[in-house]
């Protein structure tokens, strides 16, 4: 892994360099991302005003004059960082050697306690220079500890890491320069999308979801009096598709049926509403009883690590009550849990691909 040794090269023009106001409006940035159009796909982005204030406005304000369109991705660290922005970049003319000089000393550095994480976008600015922050950009595919506090974060990628990661990836020379820029075609400012069941009440949280599975269907009543997160988040991939092409990975006879990982999905294994999948605090009840038929969440050693894999109960688990956090029932469809065990199995992996077909809420 290479680090910021990317950023040390020598810096032979500075252009378009502006001075910004001191203070500057959020402009509702908690509001918006960032829709960033590339030849290898799209990604979206959120802003962190309330970390770098001045630094989202001058992104946003420079998107808005479409100063980015046209511009691309020109340095990579394999599935570390992608950089970009670099307004000399829109002329395919442009030498070499002049790559990511453009658009620096714009701003004064904002370091603050955003980590640059996996999808954290931050500035780039000269070396050995605090205070030089421009208008490029890079996005973290893997943690960068070693950045932290050293360079201004002011957001995280939302959907489409997948294409970030695809850019990281494009072959490189030692200093990190790809052979082809990869284009970013448009960046454009969007109202942030919001997750469909986000402010859904407990009552409109009770609704039905049907599951076709390669084995038949069910219909799963969700039960958000048992766990009302579990509920929300299950219905909010529902509802986007998220679970449409998952895969069964284990089959117990007499006690689960297990899926719902999104790394059994095909074809494409990244979604985009992966950006509603996080960790969920366990919901768990002592009168909620792990019988036949029950839809629960799983999760790791940790409690609080449940998030999109679940299991059907085949059998009184009363073992499972009050430690895995139940969220839904079969009420139609039951039968289809009897073919589950009939198929064969593998140390409980089944022998053949069972997947879900498709997911869908039901109409009220």
């Amino acid at each position: 892994m290479r680090y910021p040794v990317f950023f040390a090269f020598a810096l032979l023009l500075l252009s378009l360099v502006r001075a910004v106001p001191a203070q500057t409006e959020k402009l509702g940035a908690e509001a918006v991302e960032a829709v960033v159009t590339t030849d290898l796909g799209v990604f979206r982005f959120e802003f962190a005003p309330d970390k770098a204030p001045e630094h989202v406005h001058q992104f946003i304000q420079r998107t808005s004059e479409g100063y980015y369109d046209g511009s691309a991705f020109f340095r990579v660290v394999l599935n570390g960082i992608i950089q970009g922005g670099d307004p000399l970049l829109k002329d395919p003319k442009t030498p070499r050697n002049l790559w990511g000089t453009g658009g620096l000393k714009l701003l004064k550095g904002n370091f603050n306690d955003l980590k640059h994480e996996r999808g954290v976008v931050s500035t780039v600015r000269v070396p050995n220079d605090a205070n030089s922050d421009g208008a490029q950009f890079f996005v973290c595919v893997s943690p960068q500890a070693p950045l932290d506090g050293q360079y201004t974060a002011f957001g995280r990628v939302t959907e489409g890491m997948d294409v970030v990661e695809k850019i990281s990836q494009i072959p490189s020379a030692d200093d990190g320069f790809v052979a082809t820029p990869v284009r970013i075609h448009s960046i454009r400012i969007e109202k942030r999308k919001t997750a469909p069941f986000a402010d859904a009440t407990p009552e409109q949280l009770r609704r039905t979801v049907t599951m076709e599975t390669t084995l038949g269907a069910m219909r799963i009543r969700l039960e958000p009096n048992w766990a009302p997160e579990h509920v929300r988040q299950f219905l909010n991939l529902v509802a986007e598709g998220w679970y449409d092409g998952v895969g069964f990975h284990r089959i117990a006879p007499g006690f689960v049926v297990q899926g719902g990982m999104g790394y059994y999905r095909e074809p494409n294994k990244a979604h985009p509403a992966d950006r509603w999948v996080k960790d969920l605090k366990g919901e768990f009840r002592d009168d909620v009883q792990h019988v036949r038929g029950i839809v629960s969440m799983a999760h790791g050693d940790d409690p609080d690590s449940g998030n999109t894999s679940f299991f059907l109960v085949l059998g009184a688990a009363t073992h499972l009550d009050g430690k895995f956090s139940a969220f839904g029932e079969i009420i139609e469809g039951i039968e289809t849990l009897n073919v589950f065990e009939q198929e064969a199995v593998e140390e409980e992996t089944p022998k053949r691909r069972i997947e879900i077909i498709g997911a869908k809420v039901d109409p009220q």
